[in-house]
This record gives structure tokens, sequence and C-alpha cells, in this order.
């Protein structure tokens, strides 16, 4: 969850149910009608030029930025869509997937949102984006349903029109801080952004429900090229008792390589610390690039979503890049992104296949999902289904329905297991002080 401070939209969540859709996806067609000028004779999130026979997906992430990248999300949509086509597509419609680079950008990410309703996509699947305050408007304008989003904002867990498969960087830290609640003074080093001031009360949350205080919260730059200020400053407020280990906590996406480089250097005159992040921030590359067992982050917790990359539940999404990525290294089926985009596949493969020979549109898609379906992973989550006010509503998460998360620790120089199965999230996430 970063991103620049910007000013956050006036949308009101509850506003938007499947039964006014319809009635609002007139003027908001209108609306995007105006800012593309061309594109909308055809009624957005039908398979339009693309043929009566093929559904048009598209998949976004930013590319090569200065800050976090996830090339893997839209090599992997390609690689999948080449995957179920040589299977016979979906129900016998072929699968198109276009893709988007957002940059890391607002005015970007705005535009891939413009380009989705003008190329009459039926959903957005499997993408990351920090900027949802800049697309969703035009999605919801066109109505084109968002299933499967990394969580890197907190309006995926609120627009009515959004479908997120894992509990975002909400359940990711709240887990976290369960996790920690036996370590000494913990520090958190998050982006200086608006979508990183949400970051502290997350892991507070779970901190405070293990009895523990709250962390010592450090601002540092989303894309500095090195954090020795902020390492020295990290160690000194986790190290002042040496009878108490104290835990550092970095959760800057890309950037936590960086602090780590800096951190490792600054240790050595310090008393031992614990280190301890989210997966997303560091994968088994990382951890073999830093030195393996004898690296910085052996020895850390880490939080994730789903079972370790190792685990056999995703021999699927394994076949799929074995037999059509070819070779190719931006996908990593360690990496999280990767991961959330094929479970994001899997969710909307099950959709179409719950229309059978019915129109499959954006409308029709996200009424599926609004009516109930209830869509499997293979034990990837639980069983998911989508509510229009779900659990943790009261908190500001209407649309967060899966909590859970896995806690990993680093034994050897690999990421393995720390805790068989799923901690579930939802209570602590249901004490948390999130403001908006």
């Amino acid at each position: 969850m970063t991103g620049r401070r910007r000013t956050r939209s006036t949308f009101l969540p509850g506003l938007l149910t499947r039964h006014a859709r319809k009635g609002v996806l007139s003027a908001g067609t209108a609306v995007a009608c105006a800012s593309l000028l061309a594109g909308c004779g055809v009624v957005p999130g039908t398979t339009g030029d693309a043929g009566a026979d093929t559904i048009t997906v598209m998949t976004w992430a930013p590319q090569s930025t200065k800050a976090t990248n996830k090339p893997g999300m839209p090599a992997f949509a390609h690689a999948y869509a080449r995957w179920i086509n040589a299977k016979g597509g979906i129900n016998g419609r072929k699968l198109n997937v276009l893709t988007c680079n957002d940059h890391n950008d607002s005015v970007a990410a705005a535009k891939c949102a413009r380009r989705a309703a003008k190329e009459n996509v039926v959903a957005v699947v499997g993408s990351y984006s920090q900027y949802a305050d800049s697309f969703f408007p035009s999605l919801e304008g066109a109505g084109i349903p968002y299933i499967g989003g990394y969580g890197a904002t907190n309006a995926e867990f609120t627009s009515p029109l959004s479908y997120p498969v894992n509990g975002g960087q909400p359940a990711l830290l709240a887990g976290l801080g369960s996790a920690l609640a036996e370590c000494g003074p913990v520090a958190l080093i998050r982006p200086d952004t608006i979508a990183g001031d949400q970051l502290p009360p997350l892991l507070d949350s779970g901190l405070k429900a293990g009895g523990h205080r709250s962390s010592n919260d450090q601002r540092a730059a989303e894309d500095a090229t090195e954090y020795d200020g902020q390492a020295e400053r990290a160690l000194r407020t986790t190290s002042t008792d040496r009878a108490d280990q104290g835990c550092v906590v970095p959760a800057l996406g890309d950037r936590n390589g960086t602090f780590m480089d800096s951190f490792r250097r600054a240790r050595e005159d310090y008393p031992e610390v614990r280190t301890a992040t989210v997966l997303g921030s560091v994968d088994q590359t990382v951890i073999d690039a830093t030195g393996g067992a004898s690296g910085p982050y052996e020895g850390s917790y880490i939080t994730g979503w789903y079972p370790v990359a190792s685990d056999p539940r995703w021999d699927g999404m394994k076949r799929v890049i074995r037999e059509q990525a070819f070779g190719d290294n931006r996908i990593d089926p360690a990496d999280a992104g990767v991961q959330t985009t094929w479970i994001a596949y899997t969710v909307f493969r099950q959709v179409v296949e719950s229309l059978g020979d019915g129109e499959v549109s954006a409308d029709t898609v996200a009424e599926a999902l609004d009516d109930g379906l209830k869509v499997t992973t293979g034990g990837l989550t639980p069983t998911l289904r989508w509510r229009f006010q779900d659990k943790l509503a009261a908190v500001g998460f209407p649309r967060l329905v899966n909590a859970n998360v896995t806690l990993q620790v680093v034994r050897e120089g690999r990421l393995v297991s720390a805790r068989k199965g799923f901690v579930d999230t939802t209570r602590t996430l249901e004490n948390a002080d999130v403001n908006y």
C-alpha cells in the first residue's frame, strides 16, 4: 500500500449496488465517452470488436520504474491466455488478454482504466496499481469489475466493483503484528506516502492483540537509493534493552533490499535484533540475493497471503508457466503478484463457466459475483464469496472477504512455513484503529 500523497476521492462505496449499477451505467458511460472521444459505439463490457467467441480482459501493473515493479503479472496473464486457449478456451470462448503499464503514476493508471473501457473489456483481472483513486472512477463509470487486485490500496476493499482474493496489506500487517507480540521494541520503516500512513495502525492492531505496545513509526522516501539514517534510527530504537530483543520491520516494497543493504552495514555496531516483513517485499529470490542463511533475513518472520511456493497446491500454476511461459524470467512462481494473478484468473474462469452459453459482459460477470457465486481455488484461499457488506465493513473494509494469512520464516536460507495452515486476522482487523 504505497503511493504518492494525493486528494482522496469522495466516492461513497455504499451508493453503487448491483441493482443500481444499470441506472448509473448510462451516466458513467457518457463520462467515459467524453474523456475517450471515441470507442463508445459498443456498450463497455461486451466482447466488442474481438468477436462473439472471444472474451477480452485486461491486466495491468507497473514495469521499469524506480519504485515497485510487477512485470510478472501481465507476463503471466499472457501465458495463462495461451494455456487456456490451447485447451479450447472458457466454455468454447477464446480469452484475449490486454496488458497495460501503469508506470507507478496516477495519470498512467487512469489511462489504463480508460483504455479498458474503450477496448470493451469484461473485467480487469489480477492487477497491481497504487493509484485506485485514479483508475476506479473510469472502471465504475463503465461498470467493469476489478477481480483479484494485488491489495495495494484500501479502495480495493471498499469499491463495490472490486472483488479482492486476498486481504491486502491490512491482513499481512495485522498477522505480522500478532507474530511479533513477543518482541521487544518494534520499529516500522514505511513509505512517507498517503498509503504508507495506513500501515502503522494495521501493524499495531496485531501487536496490541498480543499485549504489545505500538510500534515506532519511521517514515522514509519510497524511492531512496540508501537508507543509512533510517537503519541507524531503527537499530537505536529496537536495541535499548539487550535482554529484550527488538524487531525491525521494513515495509518499503521493492526498496526493502536497499534498506537491508544499509541495515546490514549498520547492525554490526548494535546488539542483535530480529527482522520481519511481509511477502511482496521479500521472496526467496531476495533472500538468496542477500546471502541466504548468512544474510540479514535469516530467522525473519514473513507473513503472506498464500501457502509457500513449494506447496503442491501451486502445481496448476507451475504447469501453466512450464508449458506457456517459454522461459520468461519475469514470471517467478514464488512472486506474490504472479500467485495473485493465477488466483484471479481462476476466479474469472469459474465466473464465466457459471454463465454457460449466456452473454459474457462486464455486467453479467459482476452480477454473477454479486449474486453469491462461491469460488474455490484449490485450497490456496478459503472458498471466496463476495457480499455487499462483509464482516469487516464496520472498520472500512466492506469488500475484504479473505482475511487469512500464512506465517513463514527463513530457516537455513529457505522460506518455509512457521505455522501450519492459515491465521485468520478478522478479529484483529475489527479492532484496528484505521482512520479515513
